[in-house]
């Protein structure tokens, strides 16, 4: 056997097999039960196994785990352990018996290669002991004064709990470790609404943000306070609590938050702690491909049928609905295209207090949606009779843009805010609400050029605008901060240029150093070429070439 052998033990060498469960194949393990193949299962207690080949590592149950569900924690998972160090001579040189567990991430170096290997065959409520040679424990050098060089250890240890960390971005950027699992398997999907109860914490425990003790609704597309809690919300089930690590770019960012309204300022690049509960969401399903008709899913069905075209379904509809349809006529309906002015410029309107109602409900994906709706009606002027119903027409235009953009400004939709910001511009080059957000858009999309001309507009005309005096205040911390990059940037290149020029002076060097030396000719001069030592003889009659 290869001493250097680290691989798990398995089935064919008729030792345990310490997989943890997720690891194996429920449909290829057909000898055994839930725990395994028979020959696998940790049944007998006081035996000692090996859990590496070549013997580096071995375990001896002390106690089964409690879990009615065994699981066993997987690398990055945080775990919390009871454990009493020994010597081979049975000299106790740590223990926590006496005091506080000690709670580490596994499988990330934070601990000996022989806790990281062997912790993770350990099932919650499990004691085992665990004998460890020097390799994986403390090495030639030991750990004075306690451990001596180049001696195998015993741990006995007690699995007491641990905590899924899981990186949900893939970037480090929200990690989530879940304190309570959630039900079902489900989880939501963009376009669907949820209900959360949340508490979003500095790193030094300062309260930024709670949510109300009824909770709140968001569509998941649309997020809420952060961009991290649509991410997070997405890879959580019905009821699950987690804990999420926020870093600033999925927070506030570098510029971070002033006080608003009850909730606190967030410091510039701060990371968040957010306490976070899915309570409940409903699904929401795009009925038909223009997203005209969606609908929303309040009480699931009993099973997976649905009726056919021709099929005859007993429903209950909207009250009025029937009323309604009770007055109308065969083939009736009115379009846009059939409205005159005054009946568009109303459904304008009426469409714009519609998205005035979603927009104080936070619901802010639907709000732009009627607002843009509202738009269609008015976005031609032509149509309209010249004088006050023009002028109306044209005022409900730039409104309704306006508000669309900036619902789209907090949906992070950047490109569509420049766009809709720049048709009203083209009605009114000075309109300090379209230059304000096109310029927040182009801040965003790091145009920062563009949107200092725009906030320039801005306090040219309105010197005292504070809102704008804050956004030219990120912004030039934003300059700021590009014009180091760049000058990092510049610099690491020109450095490499040097660095080249250098490399080629030097093989030119190198190149003329070994040149073969001129014979002389009829009354020879001597040159000296200049940077080098190299003495190389010439005719008179071609001293000027």
């Amino acid at each position: 056997m290869d001493p250097d052998d680290e691989r798990l033990v398995t089935k064919e060498d008729k030792i345990e097999d310490v997989r943890p469960k997720s690891f194996r194949c429920e449909m290829h393990d057909k000898s055994g039960g839930e725990d395994g193949p028979p020959e696998l299962k940790m049944k007998e207690v006081g035996v000692e196994r090996k859990l590496l080949k070549n013997g580096g590592l071995t375990k001896t149950v002390v106690k089964h785990g409690t879990c009615k569900h065994p699981k066993s924690p997987l690398s990055g998972d945080e775990v919390t352990v009871h454990y009493t160090g020994t010597l081979p001579d049975g000299t106790v040189f740590d223990s926590t018996r006496d005091k506080e567990p000690f709670t580490f991430k596994l499988g990330v170096g934070q601990v000996i290669r022989g806790w990281d290997k062997g912790v993770k065959t350990m099932r919650k409520g499990e004691q085992a002991v665990f004998t460890v040679q020097p390799q994986y424990a403390y090495g030639k050098a030991g750990q004075p004064p306690g451990i001596p060089p180049d001696t195998p250890l015993r741990f006995d240890i007690e699995l007491l709990s641990w905590c899924s960390v899981k990186d949900v971005c893939r970037d480090g950027g929200v990690m989530k470790k879940i304190v309570r699992e959630g039900k079902s398997w489900e989880t939501p999907k963009d376009s669907d609404e949820v209900k959360v109860n949340y508490e979003v914490k500095l790193e030094d425990g300062t309260l930024i943000s709670k949510s109300p003790d009824d909770g709140v609704k968001f569509i998941v597309e649309e997020g809420w306070l952060c961009p991290a809690f649509k991410h997070a919300v997405k890879s959580m089930k019905i009821e699950e609590v987690v804990v999420l690590m926020v870093q600033p770019e999925y927070g506030f960012g570098i510029d971070g938050r002033e006080a608003k309204d009850s909730e606190g300022p967030v410091p510039l690049n701060a990371t968040l702690i957010v306490d976070l509960e899915l309570v409940s969401w409903n699904s929401v399903e795009i009925v038909t491909d223009d997203k005209k008709v969606i609908k929303k899913i309040t009480k699931k069905g009993e099973s997976y049928e649905k009726p056919n075209g021709g099929s005859t379904v007993t429903n209950q509809v909207v009250p009025g609905l029937e009323e309604t349809l009770a007055t109308m006529k065969k083939g009736e309906a009115k379009d846009s295209w059939d409205l005159d002015g005054p009946q568009k410029i109303a459904a304008a309107a009426k469409k714009k207090d519609q998205g005035n109602d979603l927009f104080k409900k936070g619901k802010l994906f639907f709000a732009a949606r009627k607002y843009e709706k509202g738009g269609r009606h008015v976005e031609y002027e032509s149509i309209f009779a010249d004088g006050d119903e023009k002028n109306d027409a044209r005022s409900l235009k730039m409104t309704l843009k306006l508000n669309e953009a900036a619902c789209r400004l907090k949906l992070n939709s950047f490109p569509e805010v420049v766009d809709l910001t720049s048709k009203v511009l083209e009605i009114d080059s000075m309109n300090l609400k379209a230059l304000f957000r096109r310029a927040q858009a182009y801040s965003a999309m790091m145009d920062l050029e563009l949107a200092e001309q725009d906030l320039k507009k801005v306090l040219e005309s309105d010197p005292n605008n504070r809102d704008a005096k804050l956004e030219q205040k990120k912004l030039n911390k934003k300059q700021v901060a590009h014009r180091k990059t760049e000058a990092k940037l510049y610099g690491n290149m020109f450095a490499r240029l040097i660095k080249m020029e250098e490399k080629e002076s030097k093989q030119a060097d190198k190149g003329l150093a070994n040149l073969p030396q001129v014979p002389a000719l009829i009354n020879p001069a001597e040159v000296s070429v200049q940077g080098y030592n190299q003495r190389v003889t010439v005719c008179p009659s071609h001293a000027g070439c």
